[in-house]
């Protein structure tokens, strides 16, 4: 996490970290496929603290990055193809660019309309249930869950 106060009174130190973050990552998340892991997901857990300037400068790139030298990792050393997802929550001003951004999935927090998401997100999305819905009574659940499908338009019937 980078605040905004560090990124603009120190950017290179705050670039310098990220970078350092980003290889860590990186070499973790390949030891979690050659454990065995079938599946990542990258989350960015602060997003919503970035307005969309600050979040093509301080997160998009290093995502980007993520995604890329994990995907030339596992390859490397002939680990297969793992799926990855990508989560910034409220990231919402960068959605489009998230499915640009070397992921095979772009994961929704439940402030995100889905509608919308449809027409700016070109690969899968993975759900945005809110979470306060999980304490609801069964049967508002799976309605609450069915209808959240239904508005991603992934062919429920």
């Amino acid at each position: 996490v980078v605040s905004t106060q560090s990124t603009g009174s120190e950017p290179e130190a705050s670039h310098k970290l990220l970078k350092l973050l980003t290889k860590v990552i990186i070499a973790y998340l390949i030891e979690q496929v050659a454990a065995g892991a079938q599946l990542l997901q990258v989350f960015e857990s602060s997003a919503e603290y970035l307005g969309p300037t600050l979040f093509e400068e301080y997160s998009l790139p290093y995502l980007e990055e993520i995604a890329a030298g994990v995907k030339h990792g596992i390859t490397e050393r002939g680990l297969g193809d793992v799926p990855l997802i990508v989560f910034a929550k409220g990231a919402y001003h960068s959605i489009s660019k998230l499915s640009y951004a070397g992921y095979n999935v772009v994961g929704l927090d439940w402030t995100v309309d889905p509608n919308i998401a449809r027409d700016f997100v070109h690969i899968a999305v993975q759900g945005n249930l809110d979470p306060c819905a999980l304490y609801a009574p069964k049967e508002d659940l799976i309605a609450k869950t069915t209808d959240m499908v239904r508005q991603l338009d992934v062919g429920t019937t």
